[in-house]
């Protein structure tokens, strides 16, 4: 979202407001004073670019501090003497065991040690496998191997 805000002063935005601007100019006004009039646009959207880097900046770090304060810090679970250090350890391992418990899964189904499944256990395979891809891999990965994967699952 920040990167869309932040593009929208930047790249042909000088152009644009340069080639706006330049139909006001004196017609015997010098290249000279055209390029230093060019120069001061460049500057104010510099300046309005990084404006817009600095606000970026900080409603970020304004969203973390939140989720901070809201959601608590491993470093709140240390206070906690035995049972915060389990929690730390079942946090930081939950994305191996997820995708190591789901290569499992398919493992068992495509080798068929499970036996035939009915349609709902296999759509709950599915589901589970874009799930836990989309948490390793990202959203994008699965949306660009979403065409792939239905083409195999529909033979």
């Amino acid at each position: 979202m920040f990167d869309k805000i932040i593009s929208a002063f930047g790249g042909g935005l000088v152009g644009t407001v340069m080639g706006a601007v330049e139909k006001y100019f004196p017609p015997d006004m010098s290249p000279k004073e055209k390029a230093s009039a060019q120069l001061a646009i460049e500057n104010i959207v510099l300046q309005k670019q990084q404006d817009a880097n600095k606000a970026a900046n900080e409603a970020e770090k304004n969203l973390n501090e939140r989720i901070a304060q809201t959601e608590g810090t491993a470093k709140d679970l240390l206070a906690l003497p035995i049972v915060g250090r389990v929690l730390i350890f079942l946090r930081g391992a939950q994305r191996p065991v997820w995708g190591f418990a789901t290569l499992y899964a398919d493992f068992c189904w495509f080798s068929n040690s499970w036996g035939a499944l009915t349609d709902k256990q296999e759509t709950a395979l599915i589901v589970i496998n874009f799930l836990v891809l989309g948490f390793l891999f990202g959203e994008r990965a699965v949306k660009n191997l979403e065409p792939l994967i239905m083409k195999v699952l529909a033979k």
